[in-house]
């Protein structure tokens, strides 16, 4: 089993949940975060001061596979994700060792 991660910019979490879900991944965790890259945060007016905003919104996305499913996975939220524009964000891919159903019992494969 993976765990793979996404940062992506806010407006795109339905595309990308609608991606999966085409692909047949039903569960994900979606958080909002605050980060910043090679984007470098941007400059705003505020009541005619000017200052620097560092972090920027994004939503990180936690999405457990099997690894038979991480490729499709990586693929659709890449493309559902995509402006073409720097801040598109970043995929981590990791193993999980273990799974575990709170309500059932359920372990590895059968808990996703």
């Amino acid at each position: 089993m993976k765990k793979v991660e996404a940062i992506i910019k806010p407006f795109k979490l339905d595309d990308v949940r609608e991606a999966l879900s085409e692909i047949g991944i039903a569960g994900m965790t979606a958080i909002e975060v605050k980060g910043f890259g090679r984007q470098k945060g941007h400059t705003e007016l505020y009541r005619g001061a000017e200052y620097v905003v560092d972090f920027l919104p994004k939503v990180k996305l936690e999405i457990v596979v099997n690894e038979d499913q991480v490729e499709r996975c990586i693929e659709a939220v890449t493309n559902a994700a995509r402006t073409g524009k720097i801040g598109d964000g970043k995929i981590f891919v990791t193993e999980v060792e273990k799974v575990v159903r709170i309500r059932t019992g359920e372990e590895d494969q059968e808990a996703i």
